[in-house]
């Protein structure tokens, strides 16, 4: 069956037909996960780096930032059998789009917390 991962979202999977998919990452970042002695998958679409630009968001959508949304993917798989020594991890994603100038930053912003947390 295929699960598609909105924008801001997450899903973990342990059936064998299960496809996790998500779309339109431009400065959003994918993490996959998989297990593969467990047969787990989870995949995060995150947008933001940092849940403390806006506190209430973040509690409503933890998956929206970096921080809170890959700490809960990790999580999420172990409680369907997974080990952190196991795991395949893939990221995709971070560009810098409708920014020209560099501004904001959201895909590299996105990246450094990414590789600040892992």
């Amino acid at each position: 069956m295929k699960i598609v991962v909105g924008i801001s979202d997450m899903k973990v999977s342990n059936k064998p037909g299960d496809v996790l998919v998500t779309y339109s990452l431009g400065s959003c970042i994918g993490v996959v996960l998989w297990d593969p002695v467990a047969k787990v998958g989870g995949l995060l679409h995150y947008m933001l780096p940092d849940s403390s630009l806006d506190k209430d968001k973040a509690q409503d959508k933890p998956f929206m930032f970096a921080d809170s949304g890959i700490p809960r993917l990790f999580k999420e798989t172990y409680k369907f059998g997974a080990e952190k020594s196991r795991l395949v991890v893939k990221v995709v994603g971070g560009s810098q789009i409708m920014d020209d100038a560099g501004v904001f930053n959201i895909g590299k912003r996105n990246y450094m917390v990414l590789r600040k947390i892992f």
